[in-house]
């Protein structure tokens, strides 16, 4: 019995360690972090009803506006040059884009880090920031209040389902690999089109809770088109150099964009929505199975 408590109390003196020094790592990363936020953003947008102001990326399209607006939310690891390099690209094909950064002046490239991100962002605290960037989109002159997407990567496409069940003023949201919902009575209240894109390969987000996710918007009645591509791991569209070089992320790219040509310039299928209170919990699954496949290689690097 003996050597059962010692080995039961080396063990638990292995686990107080990992965690001691996963948290010493979060922390250190953080004082190693400074000035990452500063590099990636180039406006500070006011907050709405008493509400911090909201650091982003804004990338515009030349020429005339009023244009078409996306809001784009980045994943994980915050806002980072993926996701401004995507933002110019979008930019380029006529959108105003809005890259805001969710997690008030957080972003990393340490996975611990990341998911310490996720765990201490409230959903209501997303929700009313992006508030302050639709509100800031409606007042510029350059874009067009009544045609605003959001889009958004792995968290960010989460996040950016939950901001389209809040904001019934939209008029789009486009999902890459999020954590999908799968209740039509939520659904419903969806106020236009949805676009959901996910890899086959994507351990993170099982394939049945695509296709449930799938079924849910059509018992819903919400016009919308979901692709898997064959193949794939989580975040395999990383950024504009990987998307110009083709193959799936090229694919996925072009999809969005003919997806939004449809829903903001063609002015395609949106709908009235009726905005709730939804605040969808932590995904435990969605993100032990992301570091699961950080881990042993399987998701894509750049996510």
């Amino acid at each position: 019995m003996k050597i059962v408590g010692r080995v039961v109390l080396v063990l638990l003196s292995i686990a107080v360690l990992m965690v001691v020094l996963l948290a010493g790592s979060v922390a250190v990363d953080y004082a190693l972090g400074a000035g990452r936020i500063e590099r990636v953003t180039n406006t500070i947008l006011p907050g709405v009803n008493g509400g911090p102001d909201v650091r982003a990326y804004v990338a515009r399209p030349s020429g005339p506006g009023p244009f078409p607006a996306v809001i784009m939310i980045h994943e994980f690891y915050g806002l980072n040059e993926s996701i401004v390099s995507k933002a110019d690209g979008l930019a380029a094909e006529g959108y105003l884009v809005v890259a805001p950064d969710t997690f008030r002046g957080s972003t990393t490239s340490w996975i611990p880090r990341a998911i310490f991100q996720v765990i201490t962002t409230q959903p209501e605290q997303v929700n009313a920031d992006l508030d302050s960037v639709f509100a800031w989109l409606a007042a510029q002159p350059e874009a067009d209040g009544a045609r605003v997407a959001v889009a958004g990567f792995c968290y960010g496409g989460r996040a950016s389902l939950a901001y389209s069940l809040h904001n019934s003023r939209l008029a789009a949201t486009v999902i890459f690999y999020g954590s999908p919902e799968t209740d039509p009575a939520v659904l419903q209240n969806l106020p236009g089109p949805v676009l959901g894109i996910f890899g086959e390969a994507d351990q993170s987000i099982p394939l049945e809770n695509v296709r449930a996710f799938e079924a849910a918007l059509a018992q819903a009645n919400i016009p919308h088109e979901i692709t898997v591509y064959p193949g794939q791991p989580h975040a395999f569209v990383q950024d504009m150099a990987g998307i110009r070089a083709g193959g799936a992320q090229g694919q996925a790219w072009e999809q969005m964009l003919r997806f939004l040509d449809s829903a903001l310039k063609q002015g395609g299928a949106a709908r009235p929505g009726q905005p709730g209170a939804y605040l969808p919990g932590f995904d435990w699954r969605y993100y032990l199975m992301l570091v699961y496949e950080h881990a042993f290689g399987t998701a894509s690097h750049m996510h």
